[in-house]
């Protein structure tokens, strides 16, 4: 069946018209669907339930990145990064396009506030981080790279996409098939129960109190440029424990982990305001994974996003869950 995909094309508005144009005209010409909110500014928490659930329909996200940061939401950051965050947890494959010389941005296009100066950067170091990306100069090189890019990244990865409803089974084998799927999920769900009653396969692992050391590294910037900051934090698998289950309920994906508990450790062992883009060390947190598994605490698989995608997402066992409970509740001073 011959497939649409539909991506959303995530950038700041005012100072990209003509590059959007371009991106867009791209995308139509691979027929694709592009779908995007900058023409509808989220001003409200229920605007950015609508935004979610257009990313929730998209196979693919793509992110252009100008001179601006965009206007900030409540939690401090721009539609723009929050729309990334949730399309990276969401197990989006990202496209992402960032402008290669910010310093030759027209200054009507450059962000003037200090403050959102810094936020840009930072956000620039996030997308950066870990993945592949593509720089452009002007808008006339938009659609070659988006073309590439985004073709290279559905041979890949391919997603869902869509079809004409003309083209699909019929009503009755859906049905079935959706019924063979819930079937199959309660019975990985029972599996994954049993699993974890189970006892470590490891002899002689060490004791959830005794303490690890993780490394890892941090950028701060001040007027005379950017400075790189190294930090190590040892504290108990039990502590390290307690610091990033609460952020397991949700079943985040690997990379959203380990982003999550650098920032945490780099807070403890090195508190600072203007610390960004903190990461440890990967053969560390592979550690860490391993670990936790062999606790019986977590549980990683690689799955199918609802976009079709694939990446690998954490969940707490029942015993992590009580150990969490455990660790985490706040207990009356009597």
């Amino acid at each position: 069946m011959n497939k649409r995909y539909q991506v959303f094309v995530s950038s700041t508005y005012a100072d990209l018209k003509q590059e959007r144009q371009h991106v867009l005209q791209a995308l139509m010409e691979m027929d694709c669907i592009p779908a995007g909110m900058e023409l509808f500014p989220a001003a409200d928490e229920e605007q950015w339930e609508f935004i979610k659930r257009v990313i929730d329909d998209c196979d693919y996200y793509l992110l252009v990145i100008g001179g601006r940061y965009g206007s900030v939401t409540t939690d401090g950051i721009s539609y723009t990064e929050k729309e990334f965050d949730y399309a990276i947890n969401k197990g989006l494959k990202v496209v992402a396009l960032i402008h290669g010389a910010p310093d030759d941005i027209p200054f009507g296009k450059s962000e003037q506030d200090p403050d959102l100066r810094e936020k840009l950067l930072s956000f620039r170091d996030k997308v950066m981080n870990g993945r592949l990306i593509k720089f452009w100069r002007n808008a006339e090189e938009l659609p070659g790279l988006v073309a590439l890019s985004l073709q290279k990244t559905i041979k890949m990865y391919p997603a869902t996409g869509w079809v004409r409803a003309s083209n699909v089974a019929s009503e009755d084998i859906l049905i079935e098939i959706n019924n063979l799927r819930k079937e199959n999920n309660k019975l990985k769900d029972q599996l994954n129960t049993i699993q974890a009653q189970e006892k470590p396969l490891v002899d002689e692992i060490a004791d959830i109190d005794s303490t690890i050391t993780v490394h890892g590294s941090y950028k701060t910037r001040n007027r005379y440029g950017e400075q790189n900051h190294l930090f190590e934090n040892t504290l108990s698998w039990r502590a390290l424990f307690a610091l990033i289950s609460p952020y397991l309920v949700e079943h985040p994906n690997d990379t959203s982990v380990k982003r999550q508990l650098a920032s945490d450790l780099r807070e403890q062992a090195s508190p600072s305001s203007s610390a960004y883009s903190a990461t440890i060390n990967d053969q560390e947190f592979k550690t860490i994974t391993i670990q936790l598994k062999a606790y019986g605490l977590i549980n990683t698989k690689y799955s199918k996003t609802v976009q079709g995608g694939m990446a690998l997402f954490w969940s707490l066992t029942n015993t992590g869950e009580r150990l969490m409970i455990e660790s985490r509740v706040v207990r009356s001073n009597a």
